[in-house]
């Protein structure tokens, strides 16, 4: 929650890539300013600097990056306090003013309205060092690659299940290995990969997989022996498949390269070591934690952390026809893919995989055992955050959840 105390101005900004919408309040409702102006970093200094005569100012957001990021980094430089108005909870809340229109203004006197009514409804914006924004930068561009790398590999694998299911059995599952990313470069078509042979297929792969290459080669001619008939469409694939596989080559290699990036970013960061010590938590994971979680001090605690992931399900009731427990709509999306695949990455820990085990013996399915895995990992990993504490193996399974937080301890995965 944003501290609205002593704030004499609420100016919500309604952002634009051009221009933004500014609706300036007073505590009491009264407006002090309604219009457009410039994403010009004069025009916003000035703007600011004429409503600070007023008293502290308050500006609020819609979008806090992209093309938030200037006005939230000139308010800030300007002396302003800055927060941030979630796009679902603000449609929520202009549902109680009078009118279905929809416009820039109008947007931002809900955003200006909420701030001064509902702060409660508001989200700190955490000044970030460089290292830290530069991080957002690279893990952002890095899940950009991975869904064209996604996109990119369900296309093979669509045209492979056309023209050859016996081939795609084989290869789809391995499309991320460099050897066959080369064997598919070279030859694209259940034709030419008969054409090549034995020996031509495991040269090309020999140089990426030395073990796996003999093995790849007689499990792909066994799957071409499985299928006599040429599917119409083969000769186009033919051409397709090598152009795809140069492309996802070419994709995970820059996610190899940003990962490094990545990785030394993130170790010289002073939470890295911190971060790092949980068991599951590698570089893509870490970094995104830290990016939206830093130093764990804008939650009050780790169960608000959680709701801000989307680890704590919503309970739904209303009388006999609507009961049951369901994910936050007003999670952060990319916060809670890290902590799910962190604890996917640490069933390989004793004491994780025996809490997943207990949550599968209660008859949970194995995503919602991971689930609940991530939320109590999610308590250590707030606490060691907010003490600058590294992970320690809890020696006890008998704590409760509260307790072994504040110690950062195992706790997360022992009930």
């Amino acid at each position: 929650m944003v501290d609205t105390s002593g704030i004499a101005v609420f100016l919500g900004l309604d952002v634009g890539k051009g221009e933004h919408h500014a609706t300036a309040l007073r505590p009491d409702g009264r407006r002090l300013l309604d219009k457009a102006l410039p994403n010009s970093e004069p025009k916003l200094r000035a703007l600011f600097a004429k409503l600070a005569r007023h008293g502290p100012v308050l500006v609020v957001v819609d979008q806090p990056a992209s093309i938030g990021a200037l006005p939230v980094a000139v308010a800030r430089d300007a002396g302003c306090q800055v927060a941030y108005l979630p796009g679902l909870t603000m449609r929520r809340i202009a549902d109680l003013h009078p009118g279905e229109g929809k416009t820039d203004a109008r947007d931002a006197y809900v955003i200006a309205d909420a701030a001064r009514t509902m702060p409660h409804t508001l989200r700190g914006i955490e000044a970030t060092d460089e290292a830290v924004a530069e991080l957002g930068m690279l893990v952002g561009f890095d899940d950009d690659l991975a869904g064209e790398a996604t996109r990119i590999s369900n296309r093979l694998r669509g045209l492979l299940t056309q023209i050859h299911p016996h081939l795609e059995r084989v290869l789809g599952p391995r499309l991320a290995h460099p050897a066959l990313q080369t064997i598919l470069e070279a030859h694209g078509s259940p034709a030419a990969l008969r054409q090549a042979g034995r020996d031509e297929l495991i040269a090309l792969a020999k140089p990426q997989a030395p073990r796996l290459a003999s093995r790849l080669v007689e499990e792909i001619l066994a799957a071409l022996d499985e299928q006599t008939v040429v599917v119409p469409g083969t000769e186009a694939a033919a051409v397709i498949v090598p152009s795809l596989a140069t492309s996802l080559r070419l994709v995970l290699e820059q996610r190899a390269h940003l990962e490094e990036r990545v990785a030394a970013l993130l170790d010289a960061h002073p939470l890295a070591k911190v971060l790092t010590s949980m068991p599951g938590v590698g570089v893509r994971t870490g970094a995104r934690i830290l990016i939206d979680v830093g130093d764990a001090q804008a939650f009050p605690s780790s169960a608000h952390l959680a709701a801000y992931a989307g680890l704590a399900p919503v309970t739904r009731r209303s009388g006999s026809s609507i009961r049951g427990e369901n994910p936050s709509r007003r999670r952060n999306k990319q916060l809670k893919r890290a902590f799910f695949l962190a604890a996917f990455a640490s069933l390989h820990h004793p004491a994780s995989r025996g809490y997943h085990q207990r949550k599968r013996l209660e008859g949970k399915r194995h995503n919602q055992a991971l689930l609940c895995l991530a939320r109590r990992r999610c308590d250590v990993i707030f606490a060691m955050l907010r003490d600058n504490t590294p992970y320690q193996a809890g020696p006890s399974p008998v704590e409760g959840p509260s307790h072994a937080a504040s110690k950062a301890t195992l706790s997360a995965t022992t009930s």
